[in-house]
């Protein structure tokens, strides 16, 4: 089994983990986080370095999972990514078992589709983005790169949700609509 790192150590991680656990194909070798978080553990998992480290680690491991989230921005998400490439580590796409990526659907680099979220046919998710737990991406939605999906999201047939955007829990959206930006938590968009 491949190890992989973990680069953010909060909440969106302690999720990540999970699916990760669950998926079976990687095992976990640390969390990459800020100095003073060194040697603490993340549901058992420590903190064994800085970003600054990554060039160093990146000798003995090939690759990486970003497990910081995206609510007020994604600039962070979006850097890192970048960083990654540069140092050439490996950004699997990552799929829950308890979720379903479609024979049919394409998820990009560095993706994550959670717990019970659902890609379905000819949907198409870019790369660096967020599949969040209980979200449905139907049949032809595009999710271009950088985007977090929140949890129970319903995206409708159609839907394109442009580079960089935040769409919050609850979401319910029309089909063919576009989305760009943040999309506050509840809303129905027609």
């Amino acid at each position: 089994m491949q190890e992989i790192l973990l680069i953010g150590g909060g909440g969106h991680c302690r999720s990540v983990i999970d699916v990760i656990e669950q998926e079976g194909r990687y095992k976990i070798a640390g969390i990459i986080d800020k100095e003073e978080f060194i040697g603490v553990e993340v549901l058992g998992y420590k903190v064994i370095g800085t970003d600054e480290e990554l060039i160093t680690l990146r000798k003995r491991y090939s690759h990486a999972c970003i497990t910081v989230g995206h609510i007020y921005s994604n600039s962070i998400r979006v850097k890192l990514f970048a960083l990654l490439k540069e140092l050439e580590f490996e950004l699997p796409a990552i799929v829950s078992p308890l979720g379903y990526l479609s024979q049919h659907a394409i998820l990009g680099e560095g993706s994550i589709v959670m717990h019970g979220a659902v890609v379905n046919a000819n949907a198409k998710v870019g790369k660096n983005s967020i599949i969040n737990s209980q979200s449905l991406v139907e049949h032809d939605v595009i999710v271009e790169d950088n985007v977090h999906i929140s949890t129970k999201v319903t995206l409708n047939g159609g839907v394109v949700v442009k580079e960089g955007s935040f769409v919050g829990s609850g979401v319910v959206t029309k089909e063919g609509v576009t989305l760009d930006g943040f999309i506050k938590a509840g809303s129905l968009i027609k």
